[in-house]
């Protein structure tokens, strides 16, 4: 980043810390590199998946990293293997006397085990008992595109790196006289636009979606109503209840129940509390969007308190009736097992996620808690809430939550913190003239930017090195490949000036940070369906 600031651009929050005209600065080079790059790789996995529909041989090596279809030297085990016999336990192959290896036994044996890794498979299936691979035996004859040991390295130093250059930054970074007075002169800006918008109105659009702009005088309550739950932020939910599916291992696109079951839990993530979530929000943060966003429909009077409160309990109470619905859809309730259990009282585990959310949503927004006030906290608790809260959703629906997967999600939730940041960058002189200690107010600009920028890098890294690490190499190489844009972008466009490019850099960016979140999800969906976890 910092190379490439000093050589490849001209927009700088400082002037004076511009380089001089050199014949060593070659203004798109870099640029040309990155881009070349990047759709290289996109070029790679489009042609994966295009190769998928046909069941080609790259599809095998991105969807079928471990080598389900074991190939063998012998004639006998040429047949494939089919997924589903790799859920059987291990022991009655031993029982009926079939080999079975250990990764302790693969390293110590060599390639004289691997044969008999490979026919393995094989003998098991005459036998009638299907054996499971373990995790060695997996990498061994697996199609993967590298070597799972040389991509955890490499990403697992790359993610040192990321973290060690997070630190210099953050530990060097000053905001000058320059900075404050273009943050200044932002908030003098930002208030006249406000102004002129809320006086003249917007197009219908920015309404019905609750983005900046959005003011006119004769717009019906309906309209209002939807105004107030932000439309524009549903998607990150919907998009994770599909993961949360995606990850279980059980999601049929082709059964229509699954498909109804989807998009009822969607509809409740999204339109339901995620709008019970921004009305709210709205309702405690009347007074600073009189200072930031005066056209809002709260400040700028075209809806009344009570009529605000009815909405809010009204989405609430909508939200948890479909939650407690999902659960006894999905056979929760009374299992014995499933969710939380309050002495003989059983929450269902669909039902437990939504009165969390709906209770961080609440001690997010209001006091006496208010965690947006907190800055990291806050803008943590907001992260989780759109990234793990629609994943476990999603994965409590159609199969179970496991250790490993929450822990999973809720570390991605720390990219969700990243993308709070962002948003803290358009309302800063409103945040300090509330008291409102957000990122960028409580270590200023350049600091803050190069948080928001790392801790969405490093997070994503770290990630894409444990799936490394469990041997899903292929969709560690694609979460990478989606990583490497958002990095170019943040380079070229949030970097150098973050107060007046949030916005540009989170329309180019977010979708590779979604896809990354499916690619996470598919990975962890594949690595069940072996077994493994």
């Amino acid at each position: 980043f910092f190379g490439r600031t000093m050589y490849c651009t001209d927009n700088y929050i400082n002037p004076s810390m511009a380089p001089e005209p050199s014949s060593r600065r070659v203004p798109g080079t870099w640029a040309a590199v990155f881009a070349v790059g990047c759709l290289l790789a996109v070029a790679v996995l489009g042609a994966a998946l295009f190769d998928g529909m046909n069941g080609g041989v790259t599809a095998t090596m991105l969807w079928n990293p471990a080598g389900l279809e074991l190939p063998t030297t012998t004639a006998a085990s040429q047949a494939a293997v089919p997924r589903a016999s790799w859920a059987v336990p291990p022991a009655p192959a031993a029982q009926s006397g079939a080999p079975a290896f250990s990764a302790p036994q693969a390293v110590a044996t060599g390639a004289g085990v691997t044969a008999a890794m490979l026919a393995a498979p094989a003998v098991a299936a005459q036998a009638g008992a299907p054996t499971v691979p373990s995790v060695a035996q997996l990498a061994t004859v697996s199609d993967a595109l590298v070597d799972p040991t040389l991509l955890t390295g490499f990403l697992t130093a790359l993610t040192l790196l990321t973290f060690a250059g997070l630190i210099y930054k953050v530990s060097t970074e000053f905001d000058d006289e320059a900075t404050l007075a273009l943050v200044a002169k932002k908030g003098a800006e930002e208030a006249s636009d406000r102004n002129r918008k809320t006086n003249v109105g917007s197009k219908g659009a920015n309404q019905l979606l609750g983005i900046k702009g959005a003011a006119d005088d004769e717009v019906p309550l309906w309209k209002i109503r939807l105004q107030l739950t932000k439309p524009v932020t549903w998607v990150p939910l919907i998009w994770g209840v599909a993961c949360g599916a995606a990850a279980s291992g059980n999601f049929s696109w082709t059964n229509p129940a699954d498909i109804l079951k989807a998009v009822t839990a969607m509809f409740m993530s999204g339109p339901l509390l995620t709008g019970y979530t921004q009305t709210i929000n709205d309702w405690e943060d009347r007074a600073i969007d009189a200072i930031n966003e005066p056209y809002r429909p709260i400040p700028s009077g075209k809806i009344s308190g009570p009529q605000v409160i009815a909405q809010i309990w009204g989405l609430l109470l909508a939200g948890l009736a479909v939650a407690v619905g999902l659960d006894q859809w999905a056979g929760h309730w009374g299992d014995g097992r499933s969710g939380i259990f309050l002495g003989d009282v059983q929450i269902g585990p669909i039902t437990a996620n939504a009165l969390f959310g709906a209770w961080v949503a609440y001690i997010y927004s209001a006091e006496p808690l208010k965690l947006k006030k907190f800055g990291w906290i806050g803008n943590y608790a907001l992260g989780a809430s759109y990234i793990a809260l629609p994943w476990w959703c999603g994965q409590s629906l159609f199969g179970d939550l496991n250790p490993e997967v929450m822990v999973l999600s809720v570390l991605y939730s720390l990219a969700g913190l990243g993308i709070a940041i962002v948003n803290d960058f358009k309302s800063i002189e409103g945040d300090k003239a509330l008291g409102l200690v957000s990122l960028p107010v409580q270590f200023g600009v350049n600091k803050a930017k190069y948080i928001c920028a790392g801790t969405i890098d490093a997070t994503q890294l770290a990630v894409a090195t444990y799936l490394a690490y469990i041997g899903e190499t292929n969709y560690a190489l694609a979460l990478f490949g989606l990583v490497a844009p958002q990095m170019f972008l943040q380079a070229t466009t949030f970097l150098p000036n973050p107060l007046e490019n949030d916005v540009k850099y989170q329309a180019a960016a977010q979708p590779f940070l979604v896809f990354g979140i499916l690619c996470t999800a598919l990975a962890m969906g594949h690595h069940a369906a072996l077994g493994t976890i």
